[in-house]
């Protein structure tokens, strides 16, 4: 096979022998990939800049007979304010696992790393606080892997009015009738209702563009987490 030529986002990095590394890299369309990127640790690699955890670049890859390996690199954006900020890393870190745990070979995974993409500029660009916009990350994400919570009318009735819970185990609103009688669903606002709806249903460029007050934040977050946590069998922070 020929050379590949890729735009793509490194989601972790390990150390491969005296020189070398192992990444995992995230593109468009050919899913996440393992890539091997010979001496990109010696001083005066031209891999090095490129193949740095949470780098996105354009990159040119051979396809071996177990793994990709990486010819070349060019840097797009490195991020480097949460390089300088640990809050910002973590943050983007945790992003980054999640991405991993729900991605594979062969996959279109255009939306998701415009997600990603978008995610990370925002903890490493933006003031915005950093808990809201990671619990707006894992509900679009979620919306996006099979997951999307029904948004319109309550779970179990059918009604479009008086919507007030979330329900986890039947993933979507329920109305106050039955909300109540659902003891796993949480009660939340009108305006937490409204930002769900609109971090499922916004463009992809403006799912960030709204502000919410705190008590409404942590209703947010509430349900993005727990909702994250039963949608994919796995505690995450």
């Amino acid at each position: 096979m020929g050379l590949i030529k890729t735009k793509g986002l490194i989601l972790a990095q390990n150390n491969m022998g005296d020189y070398d590394k192992m990444c995992t890299l995230l593109t468009p369309d050919l899913g996440k990939i393992g890539c091997s990127a010979k001496g990109a640790r010696r001083a005066k690699s031209t891999l090095m800049a490129g193949t740095q955890f949470l780098c996105f670049g354009d990159f040119l890859l051979y396809k071996g007979a177990s793994s990709y390996h990486i010819n070349s690199c060019e840097p797009i954006e490195i991020f480097y304010n949460l390089r300088l900020d640990i809050d910002k890393l973590t943050y983007a870190s945790r992003v980054a696992k999640i991405v991993n745990d729900v991605t594979d070979e062969n996959q279109n995974t255009y939306r998701i790393l415009q997600l990603t993409l978008n995610t990370i500029y925002m903890l490493s660009e933006s003031d915005k606080d950093m808990e809201f916009i990671y619990s707006i990350f894992k509900i679009r994400l979620l919306s996006i892997i099979g997951f999307r919570p029904i948004i319109d009318k309550c779970t179990n009735c059918g009604s479009k009015e008086n919507l007030r819970y979330f329900s986890f185990r039947d993933s979507g609103f329920k109305c106050e009738s039955c909300g109540r009688q659902d003891k796993g669903a949480v009660q939340i606002s009108d305006t937490t209702i409204k930002a769900i709806r609109y971090i499922i249903l916004s463009d992809a460029k403006k799912i960030y563009s709204f502000e919410l007050s705190d008590e409404n934040k942590q209703e947010l977050k509430l349900v993005s987490k727990i909702y994250l946590n039963d949608c994919l069998d796995k505690e995450y922070e």
